[in-house]
């Protein structure tokens, strides 16, 4: 893990997830109802409960709507739900003005185009490492581990490593 990012991970108060190819694989799963279903990594609800635990706030902003992802924030307890909303920086803005934060104090993780401004923009902006080729090269830091399959705990890791709340040599949370 490179310095850099350590760097920019200290002062990170507000951590917001993608959901579909972050949160998930990416796949859209439609049954013969119309309804959808997705899956989620246990490991990463976990990092997400564990940044929450240390005060960082969380929140989710995606383009799609789905019922999934409002039960997945509401297990989790991830108390800021953005759906439907493809500008994600004005979104972005709206969440900063709430919270009365700078971007400096923001870390997003995606991993298409949508999520490029933001990215570009916050203080930590990551892809997940199956993320476009184009968003890649203009995050800060790129993930290890793909979409969906633990991409978001890597993630959340770093921030509480970062912020000297994960030991490093032994992984406990501290």
């Amino acid at each position: 893990m490179s310095n850099d990012l350590l760097q920019r991970g200290k002062n990170i108060k507000l951590a917001i997830f993608d959901v579909d190819g972050v949160l998930t694989d990416g796949r859209l799963y439609f049954l013969e109802d119309g309804s959808e279903f997705k899956t989620f990594n246990t490991l990463d609800g976990q990092g997400i409960k564990m940044l929450m635990a240390a005060g960082v706030q969380t929140a989710i902003i995606s383009g799609r709507k789905t019922p999934v992802v409002e039960r997945r924030a509401k297990n989790l307890g991830i108390p800021h739900l953005y759906q439907g909303r493809e500008d994600k920086l004005v979104v972005l803005d709206e969440l900063l003005g709430q919270l009365n934060l700078s971007y400096e104090q923001v870390a997003y993780l995606g991993d298409d185009l949508p999520d490029l401004p933001v990215i570009r923009r916050v203080g930590l902006g990551m892809a997940v490492a199956n993320a476009a080729s184009f968003v890649r090269e203009h995050a800060h830091g790129i993930t290890v581990a793909r979409g969906g399959e633990g991409a978001a705990r890597e993630f959340c890791e770093l921030i509480l490593r970062a912020q000297g709340r994960l030991d490093a040599a032994n992984g406990a949370y501290l």
